[in-house]
């Protein structure tokens, strides 16, 4: 060996301590994240194995990831944040063993091997899991139980380097839902910035994927806040129609859940934040509690008390209760469908319907109206019910029977008269069980499809596709 040394050449020479030195000094750690950039450095501080690179050189499992990255332009990425010319310019460098003093093979190595790394590691997760994290950029409006990357999923990915899988990893990760392919493939026949901004932001949302998703029935239900809209999906049968939400400064959440149970002529229970902003200047008013038909009733015992005991303080304190009785004029309309969530929303009818003429809709305090609810009631209840259940329900809320057995009742049975001599609704029916519960998506796409599969274009009523825009961005 003694008589090689004069061979050596410094820009060729390397040092495995050398190595090791620099990809530490490549990424700073503060603490274990989960991000794929403190996973990258997270995995050369603890002194690792090379991925990349062996004795023989540049592995061709690096080859594979530098054709997938040239390729990000299909989901309209620019690779600039992931340092791709970088990674090309070195790979060259060292499968040409073109090392000089200004790149000697100790600074290209490691560099390579690093960048190609985190390259990796960025690409794969944001495709698998999204390149924003909807509750950074959303916030709490954003109620889904997502999916996100672990220790074991980051085990799983260096264990692709190493099997030559990479190409396939990498494949595998990219939603396949027929959105996201309808977004990928409009994308390359888009022109302007605008559009193409749109385009990407709702293929991001596909990235989001659902923890636990709902239990597939069949049948399911879709808000999209943007189109102002429900959607109702069946295996025989789809529906649409209009709906109302929240204003922007109450917006709708978003969120996954199932659809339990209906009642039919609900009491509204009032929110305290609403009591607080329109009630509670009304305190003592009797015809102003009247006129709505409001009660106060004590939340301890559930005792009704006189409207004219109660001061505004009394009702501040969250001690009472204030209510509006169910039937013909209730905010809530004559049906609600409710299903569990954080934010105590949900959809209803409405007793003010005329706004559904309205392009825009956002007019209420998260929950969500909508514009044909006896029908949707229908598709809930599907064949789970006989033709006399629905004309029960048609009876509760004062819509003409379509049974002979539904008439006769109407013709037999006079409402009921409270103290005050308004006519009561009938109430043959008050809950019904969904069964089994149907999945709810409240979901928010600036670019959705129709009924019939088109893309439709909708406007940004919350500004969240400008805040995502600002976290997805860098990657373009």
């Amino acid at each position: 060996m003694e008589a090689f040394s004069a061979l050596k050449t410094p820009v060729f020479q390397m040092d495995p301590s050398d190595i090791q030195s620099a990809l530490k000094k490549l990424g700073q750690v503060g603490k274990d994240s989960l991000s794929p950039d403190s996973r990258t450095a997270l995995f050369y501080r603890q002194e690792n194995s090379l991925l990349w690179i062996d004795r023989q050189g540049v592995k061709p499992v690096a080859d594979t990831l530098l054709n997938a990255l040239r390729q990000m332009n299909t989901i309209g990425f620019s690779g600039s944040h992931l340092n791709v010319k970088e990674i090309e310019k070195d790979l060259q460098r060292c499968q040409l063993l073109d090392f000089d003093e200004r790149h000697p093979a100790k600074e290209v190595i490691p560099r390579l091997e690093y960048n190609m790394t985190r390259a990796y590691l960025l690409y794969l997760t944001g495709q698998r899991y999204g390149f924003v994290n909807p509750r950074a950029a959303i916030g709490g409006m954003y109620d889904v139980a997502i999916e996100r990357p672990n220790a074991a999923f980051y085990q799983s990915a260096f264990r692709k380097i190493l099997c030559d899988s990479v190409g396939e990893s990498l494949r595998a990760a990219e939603p396949q839902t027929p959105l996201y392919r309808q977004l990928k493939q409009q994308l390359t026949d888009s022109v302007s910035n605008e559009s193409r901004r749109r385009i990407l932001v709702n293929m991001e949302r596909c990235r989001w994927r659902d923890k636990q998703p709902m239990p597939t029935t069949g049948r399911r239900i879709v808000v999209n806040i943007p189109a102002f809209m429900l959607y109702a999906y069946g295996p025989d049968s789809t529906m649409e129609m209009r709906i109302g939400c929240g204003k922007v400064i109450t917006k709708t959440p978003l969120l996954s859940s199932a659809i339990e149970y209906m009642q039919v002529n609900p009491e509204w229970s009032i929110p305290q934040s609403i009591v607080n902003n329109d009630v509670l200047h009304h305190a003592g008013d009797s015809s102003y509690f009247a006129r709505h038909r409001y009660y106060i009733a004590e939340r301890a015992t559930g005792k009704k008390v006189p409207v004219g005991s109660v001061s505004s303080s009394m009702l501040a304190s969250g001690k009472y209760r204030v209510a509006q009785d169910g039937g013909r004029g209730n905010s809530l309309g004559r049906i609600v469908f409710r299903f569990k969530n954080n934010f105590s929303v949900y959809l209803h009818d409405t007793s003010t319907p005329a706004f559904f003429q309205n392009a825009f809709r956002g007019v209420s305090h998260g929950c969500v109206r909508v514009q044909r609810p006896f029908d949707l009631a229908c598709f809930l209840l599907g064949n789970t019910v006989d033709e006399w259940t629905f004309d029960k329900i048609r009876i509760s809320m004062d819509i003409p029977p379509v049974t002979e057995q539904g008439r006769e009742y109407v013709r037999t049975h006079r409402p009921e008269e409270n103290e005050n001599g308004r006519k009561l609704p009938h109430r043959l029916v008050a809950t019904l069980q969904v069964t089994p519960h149907v999945p709810l998506y409240i979901t928010y796409y600036t670019l959705f499809p129709d009924m019939s599969g088109q893309l439709r274009t909708y406007p940004d009523v919350y500004g969240y596709d400008q805040t995502i825009w600002t976290y997805l961005k860098k990657y373009i």
